[in-house]
């Protein structure tokens, strides 16, 4: 191909290149650099050069390189010379602020909208070249990304190319080796650039495209164009409109028939004639990734697999167990023989799996043993996805759906029972590791380990498909799982009981009783781990069913008690936490018989006789924690304990400074709060300056970035402490309001980044957003600290009244604003809440202004306007009617402001109308898996308007919009709820 630039172009970029490569950190700066200051000079002439690159370069290395960075610079903002390379490190990577969010929405130009006419048809003409020239496939892939990438900007732009439309449908009858390139290489590059741009045939005949695309999926000769054709059937049908996927049903047979001849091949040795892959992937990663490739299109139209479900239930549920080979039979001789996983193992009718025979080579079946994991969990994503999208499929067919869950209900529950003795979470030292680990900073090795992600996976089936679909099949396993003689089968049973509680609460709390006699014998189990999950399981159990604190406290008090004096840290403290969940749901009464026996025990494990160098810091903490919660629970019972608690914690707020102690301290200070509140201000008094001047120290001491939440637990105690002391907090109110305030009016913490997405996901405490190929960061720290902020305002308004006096002009000034807050609704609640408070405190101490009543006023008319949110329009509505009264009632309101509200109102009930005709036009068919998710909705809605109703009857208890209230409430009727399954 004629070069389209002049050599020295070519040879300068060569060397910058080069350069780029290089681990030299200087070297590679003064590439980047270089790069773009070329490109904000030059930039047509650049970007076809390193097209131009990608084409003649003698490596594959290089081609490779030069097509990823074609294709990142092409689509980022125009350059300055001082901007930094997208090949820059995470490291030296900007981010710049950004003033509000609609300013993200504003179009952003890239290089690629700053080329002229002639450089893009040069551009284009240079990567189809690549395409159909390339001869290495790795490559090839790279060009087929950046074509991607060019032709959907293209069109977006309404540039279509019609060209690589042509070329790559000619490229899908390629047989032959053409330009070096092998006709199997050129029909998978093809296939992929359909999967990458399926905007290149959607408006094409709808037979056209199924027949190359079904072409593809039967091909003979290759698996990697089968499995590129998958892609590409998975793009089209993604975005295939209503009527376009009613044309193209008979698609998804070739596509379902890629999946059994890989499955088939698994077990046989490769023949001569077996379809080839460039790729060296055994038959069962190729069929990995099949799956992995299929499943977003459960996720986007579950109904296109509805016709095949019977003869899925045929083929997957062998990929989702395990080869196992149970090992030697438990004799009366030898009751726990080798191989069943340690001294304590047994063998029971639920069998855990040992690993697969035997193989010459130890390394190729651990290999063997991770692809075959990857396999399974693949093929459960796959059957556990379409029950998310579309729980009504399996609960209408009674046949299918019965065999789909109770498959998939087994393939978790044998999935949790494969933890390893020697190698528990992907780290070696076993229970012995386990034992000395640290729980509160758990590895993500542990998370994503199989056992754990079997868990979440039985989690999410129980949420999508509720109780009634669960518990039975889960209850024909569970019992003798805990009875099995393998300790992991009765760690697997408890943890299983523990994971569906949420999503089958409302059946389960039918049949607490049985759980009951389950769990609570395994409080007694003679391994640690299950002792473990036995605590995991009631703390569970209570958060998710609070049936079973008022029905069973008495038998799970008699062992969750006894658990905080376990040999083991880690189950005595995991028994603690789990006390945190059971008082949060208990009742006062209920819980002070148990108080004592609670008590000595936690205050044991904070102050032990042991040697200090034994005591686990994490023990301490949680304990700390516990106390807080149970001194919450029993309030001013909780007195006399308080002398011998209070020492101990002030005294970890004067001396635990260093990093070791850092959360210790912030559990300190959460529960001497906690303390406070419950034994009341006379009780807490003498304590009450020594806290205060610990809290100030705190405060004033230098900034650590390492402790990132002193500024969350430091506001949570202050508004604590001020609950304690009442209008005694007064004096502190200096020491407390400027920080309170600042943290309040922050703006939204939003950066631009020009790194990939990648870099900018990993920032913790950020959340990401990509709009207009640019990717933008929200950070979500300083959202959660200005919603606390708000939050303790309440607190000190409600506490102080008239006494929060000298804050009330600043507090106003930055609450009206953030009613618009969109980032958070929590800050917009607070504010809600805050408003008729704050006038209350104005009332109170003659400060109030009549500037002050005239601009909260109108700002919570203008607000209730605009609102399109039916939860938060209820609690505008109601500050407005708490507002009015406060200030002496409907006399307040002039003639402007009754208009104002009357035509917000007019406005939102049109609104409301117009939601509900709307939802009640869809065909019952779309709101199957809908329902109550829409009952939870129009319940938000008759909350609003019943707050409508409260503020027009206050204007006149006879407008005529009271009727137009109850018109639109009766347009909802609740005809979502009447048709909820009670099967949660």
């Amino acid at each position: 191909m004629e070069p389209v630039v002049p050599p020295e172009i070519t040879a300068e970029l060569t060397q910058i290149l080069s350069n780029l490569v290089l681990g030299d950190n200087e070297i590679r700066s003064n590439a980047e650099k270089a790069v773009n200051e070329r490109l904000a000079h030059a930039p047509d002439l650049y970007l076809l050069a390193l097209a131009q690159f990608a084409i003649v370069a003698d490596t594959e290395v290089m081609r490779s390189f030069s097509l990823v960075l074609l294709r990142r610079l092409l689509f980022r903002p125009v350059p300055t010379p001082n901007t930094l390379s997208s090949t820059d490190s995470a490291s030296s990577s900007t981010s710049q602020p950004v003033p509000s969010f609609h300013s993200l929405t504003a179009p952003r130009l890239s290089l690629f909208d700053h080329l002229s006419t002639s450089a893009l048809t040069n551009l284009e003409r240079l990567l189809l070249h690549s395409l159909s020239h390339e001869p290495a496939a790795s490559v090839r892939r790279k060009t087929v990304d950046t074509i991607s990438d060019v032709a959907n900007q293209g069109m977006l732009r309404g540039r279509p190319w019609h060209a690589l439309q042509a070329q790559v449908f000619s490229m899908t009858q390629a047989t032959d080796v053409t330009n070096g390139v092998t006709g199997e290489g050129l029909r998978e590059s093809a296939y992929r650039v359909f999967a990458g741009c399926p905007n290149l045939v959607m408006d094409l005949q709808t037979d056209a495209v199924l027949g190359v695309l079904g072409k593809g999926l039967r091909d003979e000769q290759s698996i990697d164009v089968r499995y590129a054709a998958l892609l590409a059937s998975v793009a089209y049908l993604s975005h295939a409109d209503a009527h376009q996927l009613a044309q193209s049903l008979s698609l998804m047979y070739p596509i379902l028939d890629t999946l059994p001849p890989l499955a088939h091949s698994i077990n046989q040795p490769a023949m001569a004639t077996s379809p080839t892959s460039i790729e060296d992937k055994t038959p069962t990663a190729h069929l990995q990734s099949f799956l992995v490739a299929l499943t977003p299109l459960c996720s986007a139209h579950p109904n296109l697999f509805n016709p095949h479900l019977s003869a899925l239930l045929t083929f997957l549920p062998p990929l989702l167990f395990a080869n196992t080979d149970p090992g030697p039979t438990p004799t009366v001789r030898a009751p726990y023989p080798t191989g069943l996983g340690g001294g304590d193992d047994r063998s029971g009718s639920f069998s855990t799996p040992t690993g697969s025979p035997s193989r010459e080579s130890p390394t190729a079946e651990t290999e063997d043993e991770e692809e075959g994991q990857s396999l399974r969990l693949s093929a459960l994503e796959f059957m556990l996805s379409l029950c998310e999208a579309r729980p009504s499929m399996f609960r209408k067919s009674v046949n299918v759906g019965e065999g789909w869950i109770a498959v998939l209900v087994r393939a978790c529950l044998e999935g949790m029972a494969e933890l390893d003795e020697e190698n528990p979470y992907g780290t070696p030292g076993g229970l012995s590791q386990w034992l000395t680990d640290d729980p509160t900073t758990s590895s993500a090795a542990e998370n994503d380990s199989p056992p754990a992600l079997y868990e979440q996976s039985l989690d999410r089936l129980a949420c999508a498909m509720g109780g009634k679909a669960i518990l039975p099949p889960s209850f024909q396993y569970i019992p003798s799982m805990m009875a099995n003689y393998d300790w992991r089968s009765r760690h697997a049973g408890l943890m299983a009981i523990a994971a569906i509680a949420e999503g089958t609460g409302k059946v389960m709390a039918h049949e607490l009783g049985r759980v009951v006699e389950l769990v609570v014998p395994m409080f007694k189990d003679s391994h640690p781990r299950v002792r473990y999950a036995a605590c995991q399981c009631v703390g569970q159990l209570c958060t998710d069913i609070e049936e079973v604190i008022e029905q069973y406290h008495e038998q799970l008090f008699a062992v969750l008690i006894p658990a905080l004096e376990d040999p083991e840290p880690r189950v005595h403290s995991h028994a603690a936490a789990a006390l945190i969940n059971f008082c949060e749901g208990v009742e006062r009464d209920t819980l002070l018989p148990y108080l004592d026996h609670i008590v000595q025990r936690l205050l044991k494990l904070l102050n032990p006789d042991a040697d200090p160098t034994q005591v686990r810091s994490y023990v301490q903490e949680q304990v700390i924690t516990t106390l807080a919660m149970v001194a919450d629970a029993s309030e001013a019972t909780f007195a006399q304990y308080y002398h011998s608690i209070m020492p101990l914690l002030i005294n970890v707020l004067r001396n635990a400074n260093g990093a070791d102690h850092r959360k210790m301290r912030l559990k300190a200070m959460e529960c001497a709060g906690l303390i406070a509140i419950a034994v009341g201000r006379e009780i807490f008094r003498p304590d009450s300056s020594v806290l205060v001047e610990l809290l100030i120290r705190i405060q004033k001491s230098p900034f650590d970035p390492q402790d990132t939440q002193l500024s969350h637990y430091l506001m949570g105690t202050w508004a604590k402490i001020c609950q304690a002391m009442g209008p005694e907090f007064e004096p502190y109110l200096p020491a407390v309001m400027p920080d309170l305030l600042a943290t309040a009016s922050m703006k939204a913490d939003v950066s631009v980044y020009d790194e990939d997405e990648e870099k900018a996901e990993d920032r913790e405490g950020w959340e990401t957003v990509n709009m207009d190929g640019q990717t933008f960061g929200i950070r979500t720290a300083a959202i959660e600290e200005k919603c606390q902020a708000f939050e303790t305002m309440v607190i000190y308004a409600s506490t102080l009244n008239a006494r929060y006096a000298p804050y009330l002009a600043q507090s106003l000034e930055i609450t009206l604003p953030a009613l618009r807050f969109y980032f958070h609704d929590g800050v917009r609640e607070a504010c809600a809440l805050l408003l008729p408070m704050l006038l209350h405190c104005g009332q109170q101490s003659g400060t109030l202004t009549d500037q002050m009543i005239a601009a909260t006023l109108q700002q919570l008319i203008t607000v209730i306007s605009d609102e399109q949110d039916s939860t938060f329009l209820a609690s505008l509505y109601k500050a407005l009617d708490d507002c009015v009264k406060l200030l002496g009632g409907r006399s307040v309101l002039n003639a402007d402001y009754v208009n104002a509200i009357i035509q917000a109102t007019k406005r939102q009930l049109h609104t409301l109308a117009q939601k509900r005709r709307s939802r009640a036009a869809r065909p019952s068919s779309f709101l199957d898996d809908d329902r109550e998710d829409l009952a939870l909705l129009e319940e938000m809605e008759d909350f609003a308007l019943e707050e409508m109703a409260k503020v027009l009857s206050m204007l006149n208890s006879n407008h005529e919009l009271l009727v137009a209230i109850s018109s639109v409430k009766e347009l909802g009727t609740n005809q979502y709820q009447t048709e909820i399954e009670e099967d949660g």
